[in-house]
């Protein structure tokens, strides 16, 4: 597939993304691509019939399509898009992108949970790193950009010729302007 990212500013796929099993099925079918109802309950913990529904909902926006089978028996689904940023002043977004750093914590919680049962080399390669930058937006604007030209080749979307011990891995970028005392008050 071909790189598409968007940026979101219909309030109704904003809205529909701010639920966080849209936005888990969302996520599965970019990163790990087409799958039926089933494949995708028992990658986001969840039953068929409500991935169904949700995929449907998520169809009905354009944000995923039928992925055609080989034999025509099962109904696979594909994301139409490979990544997608808000819209800041979209209605919905402050919801979605709580909804977003939620999945990311929930996802870390679980891979905590699981982590001893990886192998090593996994260990050993993952991280946590947190930075207190003192920037101005436009320099936080540009070290985003370069992170993302940095990863954006490893996209598993669109990302040919992986090696065989290739892994769906989640990289999470945070980026909060740290509040001043009093701020807001």
């Amino acid at each position: 597939m071909q790189e598409k990212r968007v940026t979101l500013d219909d309030p109704r796929a904003v809205a529909a993304l701010a639920h966080p099993v849209r936005l888990d099925l969302l996520g599965h079918l970019m990163s790990d691509g087409p799958a039926t109802a089933s494949q995708c309950a028992r990658a986001i913990g969840d039953n068929p019939s409500n991935c169904s529904y949700h995929l449907r909902v998520l169809a009905g926006l354009g944000l995923v399509e039928d992925d055609p089978s080989q034999d025509g028996r099962e109904r696979r689904w594909r994301a139409t898009i490979t990544g997608f940023t808000i819209d800041p002043n979209a209605g919905g977004s402050d919801e979605l992108f709580a909804a977003s750093v939620q999945a990311d914590y929930q996802a870390a919680r679980q891979y905590l949970r699981d982590r001893s049962r990886l192998d090593d080399a996994w260990r050993e390669t993952d991280v946590h790193a947190h930075y207190g930058l003192r920037v101005t937006p436009a320099e936080l604007s540009q070290i985003i950009q370069r992170i993302d030209d940095i990863v954006r080749p490893y996209i598993g979307a669109v990302r040919d010729g992986a090696p065989d011990d290739a892994a769906t891995v989640n990289l999470s970028l945070l980026a909060l302007p740290k509040p001043s005392p009093g701020a807001g008050s």
